[in-house]
């Protein structure tokens, strides 16, 4: 059988440091800087000839993150990896997977196909924004969910009298998900969205009177959505309102409106780095989840035991 081996970029090397010691392989040497001009140069320092090698490297912005990866499976590719596997635990231009306006790039599309033109064989990523977008890829790609990691959290916090609540139609059923697995009520918040990064809430669908909350999301980015959803529910009653958030973007003045909102605390995974820190953020790492899905795709055995699928549901 080819030799492991895992490798990280610079999008967010603390968690590929994590999944390494969780996968109880050392994190492989490769030198990466850029030229004067800003051009990216990568070269492999262990010789990967024959190997089975996984590259973790998430792609938020700058587009830099994304192009970064690529020269690194194309590098991987020209230095004879026997397989290669993208590892991204946040698969950036997630939110652009349709053509919902004229003249406007599918651009979710446009970038699975970068990818495996590159030459990746598989990827492994979580929580995309939009379940097609698995279609888009014409190689093998396992789609991971943080939901096994925040399910145990807040089971373990045993919050009475508990809703999740679903920010907007796209999320239902991953909110179902977890009202499932927490054994509590579903709620659903009506909103409309005048332009991007705009949100005005106009209804919330289900009754929040006295109960504690759980917002869920695969990302946040302004935190528009999120605070105005937050609101919202208090506006309704809710007691205490709580977050969970895969993807911790936070671009803007996402940090500041979070401090300023009435959320008793978010909780978001290590995917992204975060720059800013806040008081009222929690962090939970997925790297045991990749670790052990690296192991599993390594010795060719099924991994859809950690998909955390809701069966019954279809998710």
């Amino acid at each position: 059988m080819s030799k492991l081996k895992i490798f990280s970029g610079r999008a967010n090397r603390p968690l590929a440091e994590r999944i390494s010691k969780e996968a109880g392989v050392e994190l492989g040497q490769l030198e990466i800087r850029n030229f004067s001009d800003g051009e990216i140069w990568v070269k492999y320092s262990d010789n990967i000839r024959g190997d089975d090698v996984f590259i973790v490297q998430p792609t938020p912005p700058p587009a830099e993150t994304l192009l970064e990866l690529l020269i690194l499976i194309d590098a991987a590719r020209r230095a004879s990896a026997k397989r290669i596997t993208a590892v991204i635990p946040y698969y950036g231009y997630g939110r652009q997977d349709r053509k919902d306006q004229p003249r406007v790039s599918v651009t979710a599309k446009l970038v699975a196909n970068l990818i495996v033109t590159a030459g990746a064989d598989r990827v492994i990523t979580m929580d995309l924004h939009a379940a097609q977008i698995q279609g888009f890829f014409d190689i093998p790609l396992d789609h991971l969910y943080a939901s096994a990691v925040f399910s145990d959290y807040f089971r373990k916090k045993n919050i009475p009298n508990l809703a999740v609540v679903s920010p907007d139609v796209g999320g239902i059923k991953i909110a179902r998900s977890y009202a499932k697995r927490l054994e509590a009520d579903l709620i659903l918040i009506d909103k409309r969205r005048p332009r991007a990064n705009e949100v005005e809430v106009m209804n919330v669908i289900g009754n929040v009177e006295g109960k504690n909350v759980l917002i869920v999301d695969d990302l946040i980015d302004t935190a528009g959505t999120f605070v105005n959803a937050v609101a919202a529910l208090k506006q309704h009653g809710a007691k205490d309102v709580y977050g969970a958030c895969t993807h911790p973007i936070l671009s803007g003045k996402a940090i500041e409106r979070i401090n300023a909102s009435e959320v008793k605390s978010l909780v978001v995974t290590d995917s992204i780095v975060v720059r800013e820190q806040s008081p009222k953020i929690e962090f939970r790492s997925v790297a045991k989840l990749f670790a052990e899905a690296i192991i599993r795709t390594h010795n060719n055995q099924s991994i859809s035991s950690l998909f955390d699928v809701d069966k019954d549901k279809g998710y």
